[in-house]
């Protein structure tokens, strides 16, 4: 017969006065339980505040109906395994029941997968469809950013043109070394848009059509003719100012991606006896340099 001493601290229970065996604890605690008291009731009315000691009292006594807590997802679940059943997938069923898809995983792993309605390719031509559309609405978008950018320029005044030309010549443009005498003004692009603008800053500064000499550079691979008459007709060029072309030879361990329709190669412009003008758009990039505030101003007092 097991004896349990009702002593404080001794992590038996807690008991206050006296002695009493297992049995006759289990006896009144199995009483009480029955009676309908929950284990905090029974614990405070036999004074014994240890749990495992208690468990073992009312070890096989199951709780009343009163202390037993509903479980609030148990409808979900049983929902959950339903929709399942009937072929749904996680997604479907997360947006059916506005649960998460972790729970809905825990309650259905067991069930059986349901079969796939549509094949691989019919599920990937579905994917690409809706790739497409989100490429269309990007494209859309970045259309409308450029569109408005473009508006808030507006027209450009002649010293805005300046401008503009003596800073796109000395980033793309050749420029004179100390160790290699180059004083004349040749500019190079295969841009389109960058061609016309340096145009249009030539004229500004009055130099002659009959100044300009062009040559195209391009892969021996693309055609030539073709980048040739794009050049002239976007130039309005003579066949005269034309240069002979220069075809850059293919590294065949190299992949090119200026390929296709769009490729023209490059177009390089010429100014004959050039050398005062180069001296002078060396010196307007000066200014420019020299009139634009130093970054570290506003830090200095």
């Amino acid at each position: 017969m097991t004896e349990i001493r009702r002593r404080p601290g001794d992590g038996t229970g807690g008991l206050r006065t006296g002695s009493a065996t297992f049995e006759d604890l289990r006896e009144q605690a199995v009483a009480l339980r029955r009676e309908g008291l929950s284990r905090r009731q029974i614990r405070d009315r036999l004074a014994v505040h240890n749990n495992d000691i208690l468990n073992r009292l009312l070890d096989g006594e199951a709780p009343p109906e009163w202390t037993k807590r509903p479980n609030a997802k148990d409808d979900e679940r049983a929902r959950a395994r339903e929709l399942r059943l009937q072929g749904m997938t996680y997604d479907q069923i997360q947006v059916e029941l506005g649960c998460s898809k972790s729970s809905i995983s825990l309650w259905v792993r067991d069930l059986p997968k349901p079969d796939r309605l549509r094949s691989k390719e019919e599920a990937s031509a579905i994917a690409k469809r809706g790739w497409e559309r989100t490429l269309q609405l990007r494209e859309t978008e970045r259309q409308m950013a450029k569109n408005a950018a473009a508006r808030d320029i507006g027209p450009l005044s002649d010293r805005e043109l300046f401008l503009v030309g003596v800073g796109l010549y000395w980033a793309e443009g050749s420029k004179d070394k100390a160790y290699a005498r180059r004083e004349r003004v040749i500019f190079v692009n295969s841009d389109p848009d960058m061609i016309r603008l340096h145009l249009a800053w030539l004229r500004l500064l009055d130099v002659k059509d009959e100044h300009l000499r062009y040559s195209l550079m391009i892969h021996e691979t693309a055609d030539a003719s073709s980048a040739e008459a794009f050049w002239a007709d976007l130039t309005g060029a003579d066949a005269s100012q034309f240069l002979k072309t220069t075809l850059k030879r293919h590294n065949p361990r190299t992949t090119r991606k200026n390929t296709g329709e769009s490729y023209h190669g490059c177009l390089a412009i010429r100014v004959l006896k050039s050398a005062d003008l180069y001296r002078r758009i060396e010196g307007w990039w000066c200014g420019i340099v020299g009139a634009a505030p130093d970054p570290d101003q506003r830090n200095r007092t």
